[in-house]
């Protein structure tokens, strides 16, 4: 078990937690991570890209011209690829790039993904998070206080309105639920910010 130190809101120290070594302190494992962003960049694609061959674009009929003494190279057909206005080669049609990756290799990017951030020292534990009324200049205070700089991935336990629209209109900075955190975010992000709860979350999660 990996001791990290825990902060409050206000930057002051809150104790220590014990995070699972078996989540947080494994050897990363790039394949798995680069597996999972890839699966998941691809899933995000909507396919809808369409081009017309040519069967399908307007035109066609008699030939263009007369087969010799133009000057041009002989042609059949004014939808041939090779004419201004002709189909595509083997056009691209709506299709869908979705396709799953193993659960073991989900597992697996997930902890290598924590533990990166860990090793890192780009993980920040916080004891609690919380806001009476959303206020942007609340979460930037708290941002300063804890020693997050750049682009921040915040991480809770359950949905929290306040502090999601404290932070919508922060640069860099999201706002995720331990259910919807992906590795994709995690490894985008400079700093990720787990609350007390959240990292207890991910260990009764992924126990």
């Amino acid at each position: 078990m990996a001791n990290v130190k825990m902060l409050t809101m206000a930057g002051a120290d809150a104790g220590t937690i014990e995070l699972n070594d078996a989540i947080f302190g494994i050897e990363p494992n790039e394949f798995a991570v680069h597996e999972v962003i890839k699966n998941y960049l691809a899933n995000q694609r909507q396919g809808t890209q369409s081009a017309l061959t040519r069967g399908e674009v307007r035109g066609g009929g008699r030939k263009p011209f007369r087969q010799k003494g133009t000057g041009r190279h002989r042609q059949g057909h004014s939808t041939d690829p090779s004419q201004i206005g002709g189909g595509v080669v083997f056009a691209p049609k709506p299709r869908s790039y979705r396709y799953s990756v193993n659960k073991k290799i989900k597992r697996l990017a997930m902890f290598s993904a924590l533990s990166s951030k860990l090793a890192e020292s780009e993980l920040i534990v916080i004891d609690s998070l919380g806001f009476e009324a959303p206020k942007t200049k609340d979460m930037v205070k708290v941002l300063e206080n804890v020693g997050a700089k750049g682009k921040t991935l915040i991480v809770t336990a359950a949905a929290d309105e306040n502090v999601m629209k404290s932070a919508a209109n922060i640069p860099g900075v999201k706002v995720s639920q331990v259910g919807q955190m992906n590795v994709y975010e995690i490894v985008g992000h400079t700093n990720l910010i787990l609350t007390k709860d959240a990292a207890e979350k991910i260990e009764e999660v992924y126990a």
